[in-house]
């Protein structure tokens, strides 16, 4: 069975506040700052919608964005928010299945990874890095083991947990920083959070 989030919609966001506070926020829209007038933007996994929230503080007007949800319960509280004049074009499926048309300006990818195998994974982005223009920007946001002992057991939990009620694929974390160093990206900024447990990075294609 499939990995699908429409169990959780309706506590995703106050579960994450409840362990995390606002750092899984704080981590993707420490990122936004690299989105520039006028973009053109695929988000990959986006959730409940609250990052179209974030962008249309920045910019009210200009941008394009391709919202790719697999959940059809986060996808219904994603149109609900304000995107205010920029145009949005949801799409309810998973992002491998997606064609798309390419040449995006940014793709933001917030903790998509961590559900997947490294199999998954490569498959994943690979499809995403197609719709990337060159010199174009990847804002990824992901967990990581940097070594101290909560994290590993926080991680296992939250697999547990999701495997549990949204049949999440992955039992440990991929290699994700592997994929980008394998396709040349090179890392325009990067910060951690949470006790180096979540990492937040830009990257040019």
């Amino acid at each position: 069975m499939a990995a699908n989030y429409n169990n959780s919609a309706w506590f995703y966001d106050s579960l994450a506040k409840l362990v995390y506070g606002r750092t899984l926020i704080n981590a993707q829209v420490y990122l936004l700052q690299f989105v520039s007038p006028d973009a053109n933007i695929l988000i990959a996994g986006g959730g409940t919608g609250w990052i179209l929230e974030e962008l249309t503080h920045i910019y009210r007007s200009g941008l394009t964005i391709t919202y790719v949800e697999v959940a059809a319960n986060m996808m219904a509280l994603s149109r609900k928010r304000n995107v205010g004049a920029n145009q949005v074009n949801f799409i309810t499926d998973a992002i491998e299945n997606v064609a798309l048309p390419g040449g995006f300006d940014v793709i933001i990818t917030p903790f998509l990874f961590d559900n997947f195998t490294d199999k998954t994974l490569q498959k994943v982005f690979k499809h995403l890095h197609s719709q990337l223009k060159p010199g174009g920007l990847w804002l990824n946001t992901h967990f990581q083991l940097t070594g101290k002992w909560w994290q590993n057991l926080l991680l296992k939990t939250m697999f547990a947990f999701f495997k549990l009620v949204c049949h999440i694929e992955a039992s440990a974390l991929p290699d994700i920083e592997k994929q980008f160093v394998q396709n040349n990206y090179s890392v325009v900024i990067q910060k951690t959070f949470f006790g180096e447990f979540i990492t937040a990075k830009t990257y040019r294609k």
